[in-house]
């Protein structure tokens, strides 16, 4: 006997009829000249919402659900409704500019439900709703110091205002911006709340306060993140931005639960960082006359790998800049799309547009260059590589330790290592090291275990007639007021590069080892990232305990690629002191 499951058919009936809705909403979009988006995989800006009452929201079908200074992105059922316009010319005459969008009743639905979270706000925190941009850039310039941020923090804890947890979130924003942190993290611990900034790279207390200003902080930046209040127990991303000077900060929120409440981690994305010319990320002239041959050729792949936070993207930024003219077309596919660049076509995964089907969907849109945000599995890095045989100048990153470990990455992601020497045309690996405070760094002889470290990465390092006259001093970090007491101020890439040439390709084809890739590349005269970073040590701009922080300057591979190139005349390289050095 056949049984049917009324319940489950009902779901399915329903989750059909919300298809057909929201692709007909699609069609009437181009027909009405209107762009379209489905609201229920995008965050809903309370901050626009409430520029309409709920009542009103629903009775003509709109929903304001992004503000972006004085831009206010709304969506509405029918462009042709009378009243719906109307209400959206009375935000246009509260001095915003309109962005129209066609939905489903089903985002329209999603975006109203928000309403709730608004209500659940003015209770508790007496209606104040909004983080004044004036305010974080007065803070952001009087502000130097992690001890003012402290001391500032403290005094809005202590107040009783009703304002107090704005003038917190204020504080921590307009801090951190004015020492430079990528990311404000908040910890709900056992005793109390911990609140770090995160510093060229490396994280630094700021400091604690109590439960209930949690709870209510929480509140706020959810509120801005556009996140939902009530949802505790499931992580939830989220944007909010402010005007800062004549720019526009992008802040992205991320919180996750935790066992004594949500983590909360706020990342300050700084457009001024973004665009940077080649000159400016800190590779010697050698590497760079490298990069720029390398991405002005009319297809490939170039391959930038390392960890989160090393710097990945912001170097393809560079050569994307480099490379934009008028003649060119460029396409990126991101997740998310952090920066926004002029004249490039910046594309966003979303929930049915992954890497694999947007990067299909992009080689429709005939590109000159693209760029992949991250190559993670087999049909990206199929597509990706197709891309590059096919008259593609493809940009991506790959997560891996090193550039010569790109080749077996790729190859375990099933690239086929007979193509990858037509495909790969580049290679990089980049950290990120802290650089010294300029106006409090000190000079020390180069000694002891320092001068055995020093003089086993100049032993046989490539291009020795290039290295700097002084091999006997280095710097080290002290302190002072325009460094906040770290001894460090910004931070410089160190990189090493593989370009793909017939030993290379030899290598990856017959055993792609890592040390036999690295054997291979030698004459290429390109430094590893330790010998580059020993570079730029000896040149003071960076110390030696640093860059031993982010690269492993004692790497086995690094040594025994050293001792086979020794072993072949061709590739001997001799340096200042060659016996002294040899002993």
């Amino acid at each position: 006997m056949v049984q049917f499951d009324e319940k489950e058919q009902d779901e399915k009936l329903s989750e059909l009829y919300e298809q057909e809705e929201e692709s007909l909403a699609r069609a009437l979009s181009q027909k009405y000249g209107v762009e379209y988006v489905d609201l229920t995989r995008v965050s809903i800006d309370t901050d626009a919402l409430r520029l309409v009452s709920e009542e009103e929201a629903r009775r003509v079908e709109i929903a304001p659900f992004r503000k972006i200074g004085k831009k206010i992105f709304v969506a509405l059922r029918s462009p042709g409704r009378a009243d719906s316009l109307a209400s959206i010319q009375n935000i246009e005459r509260l001095g915003y500019q309109t962005r129209l969008f066609m939905v489903s009743t089903a985002s329209l639905v999603h975006a109203w439900d928000h309403y709730s979270d608004i209500s659940h706000a003015t209770a508790s925190e007496g209606g104040m709703l909004n983080i004044s941009t004036e305010e974080i850039e007065r803070i952001r310039n009087e502000l130097k110091t992690i001890e003012d941020v402290q001391k500032n923090v403290d005094s809005g804890i202590a107040s009783k205002q009703t304002h107090r947890v704005s003038r917190i979130l204020e504080v921590l924003v307009g801090g951190g911006l004015s020492l430079g942190a990528s990311d404000i993290h908040i910890e709900p611990e056992e005793a109390g709340i911990r609140v770090r900034f995160r510093l060229d790279g490396v994280l630094t207390d700021l400091l604690k306060f109590d439960h209930e200003t949690y709870r209510l902080l929480l509140s706020r930046i959810k509120l801005l993140s556009g996140l939902k209040l009530n949802i505790k127990t499931a992580a939830q991303d989220g944007r909010f931005s402010v005007d800062v000077g004549n720019s526009k900060m992008e802040i992205r929120t991320s919180i996750i639960p935790g066992n004594h409440g949500e983590t909360v981690v706020m990342r300050l994305l700084d457009p001024s960082t973004i665009g940077l010319p080649l000159d400016a990320l800190g590779m010697d002239d050698f590497l760079k006359e490298l990069f720029v041959n390398e991405i002005r050729k009319p297809n490939g792949m170039i391959l930038n790998t390392g960890p989160t936070g090393s710097g990945k993207t912001t170097t393809l930024y560079a050569f994307l800049s480099a490379v934009n003219k008028p003649g060119i077309k460029i396409i990126t596919l991101e997740n998310p799309v952090e920066y926004h660049l002029e004249g490039i076509v910046q594309t966003q995964i979303e929930k049915d547009y992954t890497f694999a089907s947007g990067l299909r969907s992009i080689l429709r849109q005939d590109p000159d260059i693209i760029m992949v945000g991250e190559i993670r599995d087999p049909e990206v890095a199929s597509t990706a590589v197709h891309a590059a045989l096919t008259g593609h100048l493809v940009f991506s990153t790959l997560h891996t330790n090193n550039a010569a470990g790109t080749f077996p990455r790729l190859i375990d992601i099933e690239v086929q290592p007979e193509i990858l020497g037509s495909a790969v045309n580049l290679a990089m690996a980049q950290r990120l090291a802290r650089r010294l405070c300029e106006h409090c760094k000190r000079s020390e002889p180069i000694s002891g275990i320092a001068r055995q470290k020093i003089d086993k990465l100049l032993y046989n390092i490539p291009r020795p007639n290039a290295l700097p006259e002084n091999k006997d001093t280095m710097w080290t970090s002290v302190g002072c007021d325009k460094c906040g007491g770290s001894g460090y101020k910004g931070r410089v890439a160190v990189f090493e590069a593989i370009r793909m040439d017939e030993a290379v390709e030899a290598a990856v084809r017959a055993n792609p080892s890592e040390l036999d890739i690295w054997k291979a590349s030698r004459p290429q005269g390109i430094r590893r990232m330790a010998e580059d970073g020993v570079v730029k040590v000896l040149l003071g701009v960076t110390a030696l305990d640093e860059l031993a922080r982010v690269v492993d300057i004692e790497d086995e591979d690094l040594m025994a690629s050293k001792e086979m190139a020794a072993n072949t005349p061709a590739q001997q390289h001799p340096v200042d002191k060659v016996e002294e050095l040899a002993k």
